[in-house]
């Protein structure tokens, strides 16, 4: 079921950017991702964190999702950022998939001016021109989801998200993706993700009670629900 739905997202996700490579040439959106100014070190604000002995908290807003519809609706992406800044989250996700999701760029946008805060954007990466795309609307990070995309695929995001100065969250379902994910880009995963619904890996408390054996040392885990 979860795989069915990945595929149905992404197919949706590659009509979406092939209509946004004819409205936008790819040297119009790297003009307008250089032009988006320095990143904010999500990596950074993690391991800042880490050292201190805290909590890394990577705080999330979600209008709705496919299974459980809306959230909280009218819901405002700044004054949530705002929230969980003052709360302590050492860095933002912010969904804008709008067909299933019920993002939009806007909300990265807004969340990420109302704070400080390192911003991940979370959507689904189907093609190197979304990487521009994600810089120039201010993300200072991106997901790649190993399930929806070969090794190749895998590089050439990762290799694109750096060439632009920003981090990478590797989303792993499971150890062969985490063992594919490592092999092709050692040096460029930031963390690996894991989805909290696979009975190999055990969650606990916000901590991986229980990871695969050879877990990158100078990644990290963080669960995305447990």
């Amino acid at each position: 079921m979860m795989a069915d739905r990945l595929a149905e997202i992404c197919a949706r996700k590659r009509e979406e950017v092939a209509a946004g490579r004819r409205r936008i040439p790819l040297a119009t959106l790297e003009a307008e991702a250089r032009a988006a100014g320095p990143c904010r070190g999500f990596r950074a604000a993690l391991a800042r964190r880490i050292a201190a002995g805290e909590a890394a908290v990577i705080a999330e807003f979600k209008r709705r999702s496919p299974s459980a519809g809306a959230i909280r609706p009218g819901a405002e992406p700044a004054a949530i950022a705002r929230a969980y800044e003052a709360a302590g989250a050492a860095a933002l996700s912010v969904l804008t998939d709008a067909p299933f999701f019920g993002g939009a760029p806007g909300d990265l946008k807004a969340a990420r001016a109302a704070t400080g805060l390192p911003v991940l954007r979370k959507d689904f990466l189907v093609d190197p021109w979304q990487i521009p795309e994600s810089r120039a609307m201010g993300a200072d990070a991106v997901l790649v989801i190993m399930a929806a995309v070969d090794d190749g695929l895998a590089c050439e995001l990762i290799a694109a998200a750096r060439d632009h100065g920003m981090d990478v969250l590797v989303e792993v379902h499971d150890e062969a993706e985490l063992t594919r994910a490592w092999r092709s880009t050692p040096r460029s995963i930031s963390s690996a993700s894991t989805t909290g619904t696979l009975s190999a890996w055990s969650w606990t408390s916000g901590r991986a009670s229980a990871l695969p054996p050879g877990f990158p040392k100078g990644s990290w885990a963080s669960p995305s629900r447990g």
